[in-house]
């Protein structure tokens, strides 16, 4: 299989964060560019991978390879989880609108290398100051500490910074999963997770936590799944692409929620995030938040077309990609975006970006169900505790009957669909309401305590543990970081 994947990655991680913060528009072109050339040269190479996985899905009876995945990954066909997505689609398409008349007021806001740093920008330098990477143990500690989480006596290794040669995402894998003895006991996984933070960079920070949090989910998720049989306690199929990164974006959530980020965010001056700047970014984006799925629905529709094609070639290729991000981003300008997605180049990961649609629609409808029940998500162990009983059931059930356990009704897009087109006057309503909940919500003062052994390295180096205690490696974390500046 092609190495493109890898070498996209890397190369788009810095300028991506470019385009988002350089007020320069002669540079944000220059990085869109450079993009944009990045998967031309393996295209042939690509089309020949493609070749194969379709006579590998045809041999054993499925009508091609996305047909196969699909099947494999979610139970699921190509219709049922389509027609989702399609109904998403017609819900909040009218936000394009919304953005060709924000163009007269920002003229080439439609370019596609003006439009990350035009609407948020400005927002990535005035929120670095109150997410200082050094802290993210400390965050992800507390956070999930107070919800209830832990890692079930297992073992966790940590290595978040970036550095020449690593992987270019972050990512979780468990290098022992939850199995029995013969004697019927449980032993303990183990999972090492990443994030590829880059200490002073802009916006690294908050990216960083994220990622963090992100990982940690999936952590969490796999070293509390306890299913007798062992194929059922990974990562890979019968578990679902999307019942994973259920857990894992329901927890990158919490860090991204207006009520986390006053309670937890803070600068060097111990100042917390001001509700000010998140009302100030929400009403310079809330035009926009509709179509948020669009990203995940134009790589699935470029990934169908291409499995679909009987006659694959390079300018079909190209062309589509093309066709599908004029109609899915509305840009001024074309752009082959659909071939800078790096999942489409692994056999393991291409054919499944639906399943981060379905996560996010379970997300929503998760907490939709969390803030019903209890008023609250952020610093909740009654939070903590329903998704542990969820978590023991590892890859036994499909999502759809996993997400009806957990919440009591099926997968429905209509949870998604009403939330990501709220007013800005009702979600700075609900922003608000949730703020003043958490705030007769008390600390957690009793410690940090995620019953596992924690250890935090940098490749090979050891940087701390947690043996004599998670606060001391906190400590010795933070002091690492800030010896490298």
């Amino acid at each position: 299989e092609p190495s493109t994947g890898n070498f996209i990655e890397s190369s788009m991680n810095q300028m991506r964060l470019i385009m988002r913060s350089n007020p320069d528009e002669a540079i944000r072109k220059a990085c869109f560019d450079a993009i944009e050339k990045l998967p031309l040269d393996t295209i042939d190479d690509y089309i020949e991978v493609i070749k194969y996985r379709n006579e590998y899905a045809k041999a054993l009876g499925y009508e091609d390879f996305y047909d196969y995945k699909i099947h494999l990954d979610e139970g699921m066909t190509k219709d049922e989880v389509f027609n989702i997505f399609e109904k998403i689609y017609e819900k909040t398409k009218f936000a394009f609108d919304n953005i060709r008349k924000l163009e007269i007021e920002k003229p080439g806001l439609r370019k596609p290398w003006n439009f990350g740093y035009m609407m948020s920008g400005n927002f990535v330098k005035e929120e670095d100051p109150y997410f200082q990477f050094e802290d993210v143990l400390s965050y992800w500690g507390k956070t999930f500490s107070a919800m209830g989480i832990d890692y079930a006596g297992g073992e966790l290794k940590l290595d978040l910074l970036d550095r020449k040669g690593k992987w270019n995402n972050g990512f979780c894998h468990y290098p022992k999963l939850v199995s029995y003895s013969n004697k019927g006991k449980i032993l303990p996984a183990s999972s090492s997770f990443t994030s590829n933070a880059i200490p002073n960079q802009l916006g690294s920070g908050i990216n960083g936590i994220n990622t963090v949090f992100h990982e940690a989910g999936h952590a969490a998720h796999g070293l509390n799944s306890v299913q007798q049989d062992v194929c059922l306690n990974h990562e890979y199929p019968p578990n679902s692409v999307s019942w994973s990164e259920t857990h894992s974006m329901f927890l990158d959530a919490v860090s991204s929620s207006v009520e986390w980020r006053m309670r937890y965010a803070k600068n060097k001056n111990g100042e917390s995030y001001p509700f000010e700047l998140y009302e100030k970014k929400l009403k310079a984006v809330v035009d926009i938040v509709p179509l948020e799925m669009m990203g995940i629905i134009s790589v699935m529709n470029f990934e169908r077309k291409i499995y679909e094609c009987k006659e694959l070639t390079k300018d079909f290729v190209i062309n589509t990609a093309k066709e599908i991000n004029k109609k899915y981003f509305n840009y001024s300008e074309e752009s082959v975006s659909s071939l800078n997605v790096p999942h489409i180049y692994s056999w393991e990961s291409s054919a499944y970006y639906h399943g981060y649609g379905l996560a996010e629609i379970a997300v929503l409808q998760w907490r939709e169900y969390f803030f019903k029940k209890y008023g609250y998500i952020v610093d909740n162990p009654k939070v903590g505790k329903e998704m542990k009983k969820v978590w023991k059931y590892g890859a036994l059930y499909k999502t759809n009957k996993l997400i009806k356990i957990a919440t009591g009704k099926s997968l429905d897009p209509d949870s998604y669909i009403k939330e990501i087109t709220r007013t800005y006057e009702k979600r700075v309503q609900d922003a608000k309401k949730r703020v003043s909940t958490l705030e007769k919500i008390p600390l957690n003062n009793k410690g940090i305590k995620l019953n596992a052994k924690i250890s935090i390295v940098h490749g090979k180096e050891k940087i701390a543990d947690n043996k004599k205690s998670f606060e001391d490696m906190d400590q010795k974390f933070k002091g690492w970081i800030k010896s490298l500046k």
